[in-house]
């Protein structure tokens, strides 16, 4: 087996001292530039490459970002991951991406194994199932960056990469409404969870706005799969309620909830009138396609992935977090063109 060249071969072959190698590779201006040229063909002749990582942990950088998020496959946060590691990788970092699976205990261990491998910073989006951030408040004592985005915690010092949760679930219920839709449902998150419990908030404060009663029967909470959505979906019509419209919110419930419905024969949107929230891919070709409101994953990973080089590159540690907030807009389509 060939052994990789070190600097003792390279200095072996040049005849000079070691030390002078190394100081030379990390560009020491007590070098000249001809024994830096020198030694940098040499170098390249033999297949030398420095250990980049044993430097930058010399220096106390490893140059790595860690990514936590409930799901690689959702669309929103494999874009939200583009978005991250581009502006990363222009940078000059590289991202380790791991998924929580929406589970607490997966998320320590994940949030536990990167610090151990000393990343610069960590973006997360917290699980379903985060209520208490014990883990993450050890960050501050590790000096290490930390941004959440898509989901709210409220840990004093860390900033907040948000959608507007609130505009969404509002123009999600006010289009319905416009549509001729007076008996919405909502298909809910656990409200225990920022994003879901602004959602609500927003189609409460359309049905409001509309004169619309609020009825705590027409909602139902789940962890939004696409299986929730089905079960959800036939609990409600099991009710028996004049239902006209259902706000989900996200996709894949509303495939769920869709999907009991038109197995029922059950019109959509004539009957029942759909709108999702996240605009994911099979959004738009599935039949009916599904009316949604649109969140950008892109762009959301760019600024809290900008927001995070900068808190690494200035060390500077806030003593309050900012929330940043990414607007939202609906896209029509035929689940409720009534």
């Amino acid at each position: 087996m060939n052994n990789k060249p070190t600097i003792h071969d390279i200095a072996k072959a040049l005849g000079i001292d070691s030390s002078t190698v190394s100081r030379a590779l990390n560009d020491s201006p007590r070098v000249t530039r001809a024994t830096k040229d020198k030694i940098l063909a040499k170098a390249e002749e033999l297949g030398y490459q420095r250990n980049m990582l044993a430097s930058n942990l010399r220096k106390n950088i490893t140059n790595t970002i860690g990514v936590v998020v409930p799901r690689i496959s959702r669309h929103f946060f494999s874009s939200a991951i583009q978005g991250i590691e581009e502006t990363a990788y222009l940078a000059g970092y590289n991202v380790i991406i791991c998924q929580s699976l929406e589970q607490l205990e997966r998320e320590k261990k994940i949030v536990g194994g990167l610090l151990a491998n000393r990343v610069d910073g960590l973006l997360i989006s917290v699980s379903m199932e985060t209520m208490n951030y014990d883990h993450l408040e050890a960050l501050k004592n590790s000096n290490i960056p930390l941004i959440f985005f898509d989901r709210h915690c409220d840990i004093p010092g860390f900033s907040n990469v948000l959608i507007d949760d609130f505009k969404g679930g509002y123009d999600a219920t006010q289009h319905l409404i416009s549509k001729g839709c007076k008996h919405i449902a909502h298909f809910s998150g656990p409200q225990e969870l920022e994003i879901y419990k602004n959602r609500f908030e927003g189609y409460k404060a359309a049905l409001k706005r509309n004169n619309l009663t609020f009825k705590e029967e027409y909602v139902i909470s789940s962890r939004l799969m696409e299986q929730d959505g089905y079960i959800s979906m036939r609990k409600l019509l099991a009710k028996k309620l004049p239902i006209d419209a259902v706000f989900c919110a996200n996709d894949l419930s509303a495939i769920g909830a869709m999907k009991h419905t038109k197995e029922l024969q059950i019109k959509i949107p004539d009957a029942i009138a759909f709108v999702g929230f996240s605009n994911e891919p099979v959004s738009s070709v599935i039949e009916p396609s599904l009316t949604t409101i649109d969140q950008s994953g892109f762009e959301i990973g760019k600024i809290a992935s900008e927001l995070m080089l900068k808190q690494i590159l200035t060390k500077e540690t806030p003593q309050k977090g900012q929330t940043i907030l990414i607007d939202t807009h609906l896209i029509e389509r035929n689940s409720s063109k009534k």
